[in-house]
């Protein structure tokens, strides 16, 4: 019997940190288990979309692999979100080199039939770059936005850093 674990990196489980609307960012306190208030957003900006992570994944940064989730009705944080990964943003932002793994809620029936970065609206995409260019802006922080990559390489990503999340648990 195979379930949505099994199919990594077809499907992901993302966990919500911060639900569309919100002008909050919340960050998951690992060694504590708790969400956390991180701060809140000091542009005129909210997020457009789901934002989190992926489980059982390790990035660069050391934190675990970022989520954006297309959902119609913004979760909550804490969310569990099966979803399928489309493509990726790829950024650079004060701490280095950041992938952020572009996802459609699998439990959406209006995105649940999107397979591929192309698929996702022009403007939707256009918003999100938007969003991480500015969200940051009056806090004195640079972002660079190195452009969308398709599934092949959200992949890739998800792979490496799912194997780097495996060696640092020593298996």
């Amino acid at each position: 019997m195979s379930t949505n674990a099994d199919r990594f990196p077809d499907v992901v489980e993302v966990v919500v940190e911060i639900p569309r609307g919100s002008r909050n960012k919340y960050e998951f306190d690992e060694e504590a288990g708790v969400f956390r208030l991180d701060r809140v957003l000091s542009s005129a900006v909210f997020y457009n979309f789901d934002y989190g992570f992926i489980e059982g994944t390790r990035a660069d940064d050391g934190d675990h692999t970022d989520a954006l989730v297309i959902v119609d009705e913004p979760t909550f944080t804490g969310c569990h979100i099966w979803a399928r990964p489309v493509g990726g943003l790829e950024m650079h932002d004060e701490k280095g080199y950041d992938f952020k793994v572009l996802c459609v809620a699998l439990g959406d029936p209006h995105q649940s039939h999107i397979e591929r970065l192309d698929q996702i609206r022009p403007h939707r995409l256009i918003e999100i770059e938007h969003f991480f260019e500015t969200y940051k802006l009056l806090e004195d922080k640079a972002v660079q936005i190195d452009g969308w990559r398709d599934r092949g390489r959200a992949h890739d990503v998800l792979r490496q850093d799912r194997d780097r999340h495996r060696a640092e648990r020593g298996g």
